[in-house]
Order: structure tokens, then sequence, then C-alpha cells
């Protein structure tokens, strides 16, 4: 929805359109067509996400995790 909005598209319309196209089409690669191509495939627009991009995703919130515990330690014994 935020790539939507972001793009000037209406986020709601949009996004319940692109799934729509994904069940009726059976395609997981559609997507929002943020740069007005004509086609919500991204395959045809050569918008791909790699592995790499994906487990550094993961990484990166799995750290943010750990951190969360680790400013509330920080932060409570100040208050004392």
């Amino acid at each position: 929805m935020a790539l939507a909005e972001n793009s000037g598209l209406q986020p709601i319309e949009t996004l319940s359109a692109v799934e729509a196209q994904q069940i009726k089409e059976n395609n997981p690669c559609c997507g929002i067509d943020c740069n007005d191509v004509g086609t919500n495939d991204m395959r045809e627009q050569n918008v791909f996400e790699t592995l790499i991009g994906k487990q550094q995703q993961l990484l990166l919130a799995t750290q943010v995790v750990k951190m969360i515990p680790k400013i509330d330690d920080v932060i409570t014994p100040s208050e004392y």
C-alpha cells in the first residue's frame, strides 16, 4: 500500500486490483506498476528481488528485535 501511495496511485484500489490479478492469473509475480509501464508483471519490467536481498532483510529484522530488550535495559536503570 505504501508503494502505491508513494507512486501517486490509490493504495487500496491498486492493491485490490493487483491481488485479484494474482489470483485470476495464478501469477505471483504481479506487483505495483510504479513507473506506469502498463503492465503489473514484474518479470516483464525486470524487477527482481534477489535471495541475498531477502536474507539481508531478515537478518536486519532479527538484529532490531534483539536490540529492543537491550535498549529497555539501558533506559530502566536510569529511572531509579
